[in-house]
């Protein structure tokens, strides 16, 4: 019996898998403004989706900005840098699920949700994240190369080149869906297992990071917002969210894994900054002063010697063309929608990996006054798009398929919410005295 209601190529159906075979399992209907499934994938798929979800906004957000942030935090504040980290995971995983569990039950992305509420507000939005998203991937791509460089000797700009080689061909792979998560859980653990390896290595005072944790001697808000705008700002937002519902893991029935997922998200993530920071503070408090350009680098080299150095250049690395590969699909999902082709949506991605890799070999990094603004500009992505969500969330629960939101989850929402306000109220201000100066 054939199907009159559906047609054309299989790769048209939102429910084919990345290689255009037609997979009952994950079978898509519109029901009035939500898409929600007329069946659930299976439960080892469903977990695969989730896995793979959460790693790629977790290691979206390790980027060499991460990096760079926690070792130079870790320098300025030492072990009171603790009670940063753990505030901000706290923050963290409150924005995170909001934004998964609005994204999941509704079925549809930040951008389609905006449109929805007002039109222009998702475009908008998407403006924003591919314009921040694409400057940031040619400092990706920088860090990609500065990796390898440290891995192998090889020069950082045929490094940069070969990153973005390795990132594209994972989008011209037939099964560019399947071959994303694996990658993405791959490079997470293989970053989270080497930083602490050196983190041992580096003997830290473990007794003192802990009890700073929640017994700081000094606390900076500023770090903290930093760190806030770093895990969950621009593109890293979306990123897990988004994946998760184009893997077809939606609807009100799938709460408790989105939220678990969400959460363990924001966790692994915290995991891996606080191993990076247990790493560089041994160094920093065995009496050692971090002075070169890269402190990362040269913690990682005092605490294990040259193969020290060596590890550093795999963890830049994997943080790199991870960003790479989460920058690129992020701001493509913005740019497509699910009805998109996905040897369109693939093509696309790898333009964008490609024009940003043209712009490193120009330029050798990213030019400084973009990745200024491309930063300001995620400060206001995160009020903008998180104001889309937390509206859908509290007013709009017929975008939510009838699903009764938590009181306390949107109220937890809408604390964060202000917390935002504040911070992008500080990149306007950036951004006004970049424009005037």
């Amino acid at each position: 019996m054939t199907n009159n209601n559906r047609s054309g190529n299989a790769q048209d159906m939102p429910w084919a898998d990345d290689s255009g075979n037609h997979d009952p399992e994950n079978a898509e209907t519109a029901v009035g403004d939500v898409v929600t499934k007329s069946r659930l994938p299976k439960p080892e798929s469903k977990r695969s989706i989730l896995l793979g979800a959460l790693f790629l906004m977790a290691t979206s957000a390790i980027g060499p900005g991460f990096i760079t942030q926690t070792a130079t935090f870790t320098v300025k504040m030492g072990a009171a840098f603790a009670f940063a980290i753990f505030l901000s995971i706290i923050v963290d995983i409150a924005v995170q699920l909001n934004v998964w569990r609005v994204i999941g039950v509704s079925g549809l992305r930040a951008g389609e949700l905006g449109n929805r509420l007002l039109p222009g507000v998702g475009v908008l939005l998407g403006i924003f994240v591919v314009f921040g998203g694409f400057v940031f991937n040619v400092g990706n791509v920088a860090g990609g190369g500065l990796g390898i460089n440290a891995m192998t000797g090889l020069d950082s700009t045929w490094g940069g080149i070969l990153t973005a080689v390795l990132a594209v061909l994972v989008f011209l792979s037939k099964k560019a869906g399947v071959a994303l998560d694996k990658i993405v859980v791959v490079l997470g653990v293989v970053m989270i297992l080497i930083t602490g390896y050196v983190a041992v290595v580096s003997g830290p005072p473990i007794g003192d990071a802990l009890r700073q944790t929640v017994l700081p001697d000094t606390v900076d808000v500023a770090v903290i917002t930093t760190l806030i705008g770093g895990t969950v700002g621009g593109y890293i937002t979306y990123a897990g969210a988004h994946r998760m519902i184009d893997a077809g893991v939606s609807g009100p029935d799938d709460v408790r894994s989105i939220s678990n997922a969400s959460i363990t998200s924001i966790i692994v993530t915290g995991v891996m900054r606080y191993l990076l920071f247990l790493a560089i503070l041994g160094v920093v408090a065995g009496g050692v002063a971090l002075t070169s350009s890269n402190l990362a680098a040269e913690a990682f080299q005092h605490a294990a010697g040259d193969i020290g150095l060596r590890l550093f250049g795999v963890i830049l690395w994997a943080a790199s063309i991870s960003s790479v590969i989460g920058a690129a699909y992020t701001s493509v999902s913005f740019m497509t929608t699910r009805e998109t082709k996905t040897w369109i949506r693939n093509a696309l991605t790898v333009g964008m990996i490609v024009l940003s890799t043209l712009v490193f070999m120009t330029l050798g990094k990213a030019p400084g006054t973009l990745l200024v603004i491309a930063g300001t500009i995620n400060g206001l992505i995160l009020p903008l798009g998180f104001t889309v969500i937390l509206v859908v969330a509290i007013f709009r629960r017929d975008l939510l398929g009838g699903y009764k939101y938590p009181k306390w989850l949107a109220s937890a929402g809408v604390i964060v919410w202000l917390l935002t306000l504040y911070l992008g109220a500080g990149a306007v201000g950036k951004l006004s005295t970049l424009w005037n100066g």
